[in-house]
């Protein structure tokens, strides 16, 4: 046997004993898979999502409990699509919620897209000294079920999100909360807060996507570069819903492909198989590693992620990122190429019902200019706050300055009889 395909016989023979290792601690029925199976496997499921939430979360010292919240699987002539899915299984929403103090006021923690719950992590035990918080991974979403997608339209999309969370807030029997919605998860809560005003006390947007329109904000840059062959094929990746999460799966199938034809080479002794060295993009588990290299700690005020928890919040972005697709099919539906919303939060500006804070990162690449246009139409009260050494991701760069905006933003309900004469936090900027 060649030099070659030993190189090839080792790997695969190395491949093999981590499959078995892997393997051994799966269910049974995962034994009797066939080699067809094992090539479409995808490594994650609910229950390794949920392990590695709790991995995780084990960093956070205030006790929680985990909970798949039933939200059925909706009435038999709903015409809301969320609930139109090839499996007539009840639909759940990943809950966990935290120990707090009796009678604080409840925080309700929704993540934005291709996150989850568990991005918020180094927040919940501040917050929980003061409300009680329930985070939650939206529907398709993390360790919630996944649906299949159904959607055609923007209407039939935030359908799918609103109402969820609608179904998930009976459930949980809640009546009144403050809402938190981050990025995409600030553009549902907002959508939620419009169509179920009664519920929210108040409602705290961060970096939220949705307030531009393509018409009135696209740059001179971007619509330059749409005009490109080069932004006319990624603008044709999106209309056709190519969604980060897919790059994901699909270097893991290459992974397996890889393994599959390093086998070949060795059964029938091929030699040059440098091609396929060349040939195959990175395993997925690396591209997460450069995402959450690249996405967090790049403005952080000192306290970046330990080399622990970066590990673990790769693990477990992997994991939620490599699942099913499912809620993450929404994007062409609510935006359109370069984040510009089909149907702008800034529309619905003179129909704000609940008083609203903004929160930004001072290099949030969401500009903080459209939640000033929109509050010149509010009628409710409204306010604009910036987080400094923070970008989108204010909560993980700057955790404090983020608790501080938030306790601030709250503080007519934490302190009915003096919110008014709370000074405005050191360090932040009023917008």
């Amino acid at each position: 046997m060649s030099r070659s395909s030993v190189t090839a016989a080792r790997m695969a023979e190395e491949i093999s004993r981590t499959a078995a290792t892997e393997s051994s601690s799966s269910t049974a029925a995962s034994k009797r898979w066939t080699w067809a199976s094992k090539l479409r496997w995808i490594p994650t499921s609910t229950d390794l999502i949920v392990a590695a939430e709790k991995r995780l979360l084990s960093f956070v010292k205030t006790s929680y409990v985990q909970e798949q919240v039933n939200i059925g699987p909706g009435p038999p002539d709903s015409k809301v699509r969320w609930f139109r899915s090839s499996s007539d299984q009840p639909r759940f929403i990943n809950t966990i919620t935290f120990d707090s103090k009796e009678d604080s006021p409840t925080l309700v923690m929704v993540h934005g897209y291709a996150a989850s719950q568990g991005f918020f992590l180094r927040n919940f035990d501040a917050l929980a000294t003061r409300f009680r918080v329930i985070a939650i991974d939206q529907l398709g979403w993390g360790a919630s079920s996944r649906p299949d997608f159904n959607c055609k339209s923007t209407e039939e999309t935030e359908a799918w999100f609103i109402d969820s969370f609608e179904e998930w807030r009976k459930a949980k029997n809640l009546d009144k909360f403050i809402l938190l919605g981050h990025s995409f998860g600030g553009y549902v809560a907002a959508k939620y807060a419009l169509k179920h005003p009664e519920h929210v006390q108040h409602l705290i947007l961060v970096g939220p996507a949705g307030f531009s329109s393509e018409s009135e904000h696209m740059s001179k840059e971007l619509a330059k570069f749409r005009a490109t062959w080069k932004g006319a094929f990624i603008n044709h990746l999106w209309e056709s819903n190519v969604t980060p999460q897919k790059f994901i799966r699909q270097s893991f199938f290459l992974a397996k492909f890889y393994i599959l034809l390093q086998i070949l080479c060795v059964s029938f002794n091929i030699n040059n198989v440098v091609f396929i060295y060349r040939g195959l993009g990175p395993w997925g588990p690396n591209l997460v590693q450069r995402y959450t290299s690249a996405r967090f700690g790049s403005y952080s005020t000192g306290e970046v992620l330990t080399e622990e928890e970066s590990k673990l919040l790769t693990d477990y972005t992997y994991h939620t990122l490599a699942a099913k697709a499912s809620g993450e099919l929404c994007l062409k539906h609510i935006f359109s190429f370069g984040a510009f919303a089909r149907k702008p939060l800034l529309d619905c500006a003179s129909d704000w019902k609940v008083p609203t804070t903004f929160i930004y990162g001072f290099q949030d690449w969401m500009n903080y200019q459209g939640a000033q246009q929109a509050r010149e139409g509010m009628k409710m009260p409204c306010e604009i706050i910036r987080v400094p050494e923070a970008g989108h991701f204010a909560f993980i760069d700057n955790p404090s300055g983020f608790h501080s905006a938030v306790f601030y933003a709250c503080r007519k309900i934490l302190s009915p009889s003096h919110g008014n004469a709370i000074p405005f936090p050191h360090g932040l900027s009023s917008a």
